[in-house]
């Protein structure tokens, strides 16, 4: 049984991230599912993205964060799309991470420090040929 951390993606905590966290539930996990708008939750990802650049990349974040802080470090961090942000960071700066689950986007790592911990596993997923994660 693994404790998991997972963050939504821009359109918010949409019924798709439920049942994702749900199957993790039944598969065993423990799955934390912070909802870092509040219970907003947008029809398109254009809608979603527009909310997520008027409150702000950082501030959703710190929201993550502090989601983090009430919790064991000793967890795998998920993020789908906008949910990678926190989710990378955290695998990537906090003691104890036992691993990284990022879907649809990842981030240099020299946004959060200069390497990636060699005891943290990490996998990231991804279409190919996605307009917004591979360029090229």
């Amino acid at each position: 049984m693994t404790g998991i951390l997972l963050f939504h993606h821009a359109p918010g905590m949409t019924a798709g991230i439920v049942a994702f966290a749900n199957e993790l539930r039944r598969a065993g996990h423990i799955a934390h599912t912070p909802d870092l708008y509040d219970g907003r939750v947008f029809d398109t990802l254009e809608e979603g993205v527009a909310n997520a650049q008027q409150v702000g990349f950082e501030s959703i974040t710190e929201h993550a964060v502090r989601a983090a802080d009430e919790l064991p470090a000793a967890m795998v961090y998920a993020g789908f799309s906008l949910g990678v942000l926190p989710a990378q960071k955290l695998a990537q700066t906090l003691k104890g991470a036992r691993g990284a689950l990022l879907i649809s986007a990842c981030h240099p790592r020299s946004e959060f420090g200069a390497s990636w911990p060699e005891s943290v596993p990490v996998q990231i997923h991804a279409m190919e040929n996605d307009p917004e994660f591979d360029n090229g």
